[in-house]
């Protein structure tokens, strides 16, 4: 089973973490960058998504950035190790109420498949190495991973407050954060999460670089003395009331539009057809089924054969990995309806099928038989703050 242990964490001195936190990287565009830049100099994508700046190595120029913070006390190390409590508050997609809760520590990086922390759906491939150039320079977990402990009991050891770090109130979602640092307590979760396999729900990617870059430090080591043997993680017990999970839609290019109708077809009964509406996943929840998206914006639902899939998952993902696996096509992913109709009706797609969110028993299934979903199978929501946590990887003192 993986260690999770605390760690000396750098964190923003001052009351409000508003100014100098930001969304993870690979959500904002080009201007969400430039306008969180422009909020604060201090913000933290002045690191984590660095500029090119007149052919200076932008990487140095982030941890340069990184250093001059800590130096003039913009950051500060705590006093000693710790985790953090990362609660949010917020509506899900139905406009419910919730409220959940999980801790920010230091996951041990373990050998793909060796067990311990699991991946929970197959990754696309990504060339890119900007995590882990990153990661180089700068020596830090700018970002956390995160996994959904199997272990029961998280969740009570997480529901006392503990000392106030600060609040962020963005997109109608409450951030609150709180440092742990009481030895018996530290030790029950450590324990607590050690006990049971992790499930990487968010950042494969992210954790795939500090395996790379644990080996690397292996080999030679810059300065981490140990430390790149863990990962910055936010974990939270995998339960129902703790997750909200969202689908991620599928559009099909590549491919004439009449052959994928008649293809998908084989395997879906072609029901009514209904207006894409903000309130279609209730509906497609209710009667079982996804949505073909046209060109005129309107919709088809299509009701899963059973006769065809009785031998997949429940999944809609698999199952129109399995439908089409016969038909050359292309296939990309998006979250969010309004974006999917709009890029159909764009005809920059031939089509797109709007999916159901996978089940909480799902996820559990995937863990505890050692199976992996199809990419793209999960968004979960919502998503983690960069900034109000740093995690080094070398001495700063």
């Amino acid at each position: 089973m993986p260690r999770f242990e605390p760690f000396t964490a750098l964190r923003y001195k001052g009351d409000s973490l508003t100014a100098v936190t930001a969304p993870p990287y690979d959500v904002l565009s080009q201007s969400d960058r430039k306008a969180l830049a422009d909020r604060d100099p201090c913000n933290i994508v002045h690191v984590d998504v660095p500029l090119e700046s007149d052919g200076s190595d932008r990487y140095q120029m982030a941890a340069d950035t990184l250093a001059a913070w800590v130096s003039n006390g913009t950051l500060e190390l705590d006093p000693a190790p710790s985790f953090t409590v990362y609660r949010m508050a917020f509506r899900d997609s139905t406009g419910r109420s919730r409220t959940t809760v999980g801790v920010i520590g230091a996951l041990e990086v373990v050998d793909e498949g060796a067990g311990g922390v699991l991946p929970h759906e197959r990754t696309t491939p990504k060339a890119k190495t900007d995590r882990l150039d990153l990661t180089r320079a700068t020596l830090t977990n700018l970002s956390p991973v995160w996994g959904l402990s199997l272990a029961s009991g998280l969740t009570d050891l997480l529901q006392a407050s503990a000392e106030d770090m600060g609040q962020v109130n963005v997109d109608s979602v409450t951030h609150s954060f709180e440092r742990i640092s009481d030895p018996s307590r530290v030790q029950a979760i450590s324990h607590c999460i050690s006990t049971s396999d992790v499930v990487i729900a968010d950042g494969h990617h992210r954790y795939a670089i500090s395996r790379t870059f644990r080996d690397e430090q292996r080999q030679h080591d810059t300065g981490t003395l140990g430390l790149a043997e863990a990962t910055m993680t936010y974990v939270q017990e995998l339960v129902d009331e703790q997750l909200s999970v969202e689908a991620i839609h599928r559009l099909y290019t590549d491919v004439d539009r009449d052959a994928l109708v008649a293809t998908l077809q084989q395997s879906f009964q072609f029901l009514d057809d209904v207006d894409i509406t903000p309130g279609i996943t209730q509906l497609m929840d209710s009667r079982g089924c996804l949505v073909l998206v046209h060109p005129d914006g309107h919709g088809t639902l299509m009701s899963p054969k059973p006769e065809v899939f009785a031998e997949q998952r429940n999944l809609d993902g698999a199952r129109l990995e399995f439908a089409l696996s016969a038909l050359d096509h292309t296939v990309a992913y998006q979250h969010g309806v309004d974006l999917v109709t709009s890029l159909v009706t764009q005809g920059a797609a031939s089509a797109g099928v709007l999916i159901r969110p996978v089940t909480v028993d799902e996820i559990k299934r995937t863990a505890s038989e050692g199976l992996l979903m199809p990419p793209k199978s999960t968004f979960f929501t919502p998503k983690l703050l960069t900034g109000p946590v740093i995690r080094p990887l070398s001495k700063l003192r």
